[in-house]
């Protein structure tokens, strides 16, 4: 994945990433090396099923930590840009689709925290794009590559 070098995120999404970055550097990594030791003193690595599986888990998690510390040098903090009433970044959104009974509620945010079923939606998206700048009471048009549906905002926080 390729990290712009403005990467907007929020407050919270930062934190989130920056105890994710912990996480692997403090403790995950030298589990690894230690899995890769022990594994290396198993004999002939040709055949060595547990130190090729530990070497792969070790390249997926350098990679993930050289993209977290991309965010966290190219960070951008979302701060609530909208006036009062209106959809911006940083917004969180309740809205029913038409023809649907249930409210759904997605968060405004960068692409770097995005993730549709913790309810964070990029600005970005579809979804992001279309709410934004829009207001309580607004009919909105989502166009997807799936095909358009249209929701109504119940809700701006």
């Amino acid at each position: 994945m390729s990290i712009p070098n403005d990467v907007p995120i929020t407050p919270e999404g930062l934190k989130a990433v920056e105890r994710e970055l912990q996480e692997l550097t403090s403790k995950n990594r030298p589990a690894i090396v230690a899995k890769i030791k022990a594994a290396r003193e198993l004999g002939d690595l040709s055949e060595n099923f547990e130190y090729h599986a530990a070497k792969n888990e070790q390249g997926m998690m350098e990679a993930r930590i050289r993209e977290l510390e991309a965010i966290v040098k190219n960070h951008v903090l979302i701060q609530t840009t909208a006036a009062k009433g209106v959809v911006g970044m940083g917004s969180t959104v309740r809205f029913v689709e038409e023809g649907e009974d249930g409210e759904e509620t997605y968060r405004i945010v960068g692409s770097a925290e995005a993730n549709p079923k913790d309810g964070r939606v990029s600005f970005e998206s579809a979804v992001g794009k279309a709410l934004l700048g829009r207001r309580v009471g607004d009919e909105v048009q989502i166009k997807t590559p799936g095909g358009a549906y249209s929701v109504r905002i119940t809700a701006i926080e």
